[in-house]
């Protein structure tokens, strides 16, 4: 790892926020409908979302943009969905962090909820890391990083940021 300037970051991400937040303010968007994400294995995604997570399986159709893929959702509450897609005959090679492309996803459940998914974590022989009480992170069967929190929509350890 390279040698980075602690304060000069700090002090940019503090020009940033005086410059660009803005409290009160109302998005355009009503919410977010979907995140779509690759799978190599549909029954297997189907099994880990919705068995291990507990994220009941809406729908599954092909895909428009490429026959013979599926394109399948899972109802991760409040009126979002998680997407998959499969692209059967493509090597698309194993999952990888890029800049562009997905880090995490954070899904907030209720912290009773929280207890039993680790514990279903657990069953399925899932390795994970906890944090700060209320996180989980783990990987998908396709290595995607996914998070559970227990903290309410808008709000990330104690602080808000809705």
């Amino acid at each position: 790892m390279t040698d980075i300037d602690l304060h000069a970051i700090e002090a940019e991400r503090d020009r940033i926020r005086t410059t660009y937040l803005r409290q009160g303010t109302t998005s355009s968007a009503r919410g977010l409908h979907h995140v779509a994400v690759l799978c190599a294995d549909v029954e297997r995604t189907v099994k880990f979302y919705q068995e291990v997570l507990e994220f009941p399986l809406t729908e599954i159709v092909g895909n428009r943009d490429y026959e013979g893929s599926n394109h399948f959702f899972f109802d991760i509450g409040n009126g979002n969905l998680l997407a998959f897609f499969d692209f059967p005959g493509l090597d698309l090679g194993p999952y990888a962090e890029v800049l562009g492309g997905l880090h995490h996803m954070a899904i907030s459940v209720e912290p009773e909820k929280w207890e039993r998914l680790k514990k279903n974590l657990d069953e399925a022989g899932v390795e994970y890391l906890e944090e700060s009480g209320t996180s989980i992170y783990f990987r998908d069967p396709d290595g995607t990083r996914v998070e559970l929190i227990a903290d309410p929509l808008g709000e990330m350890y104690g602080l808000k940021v809705l």
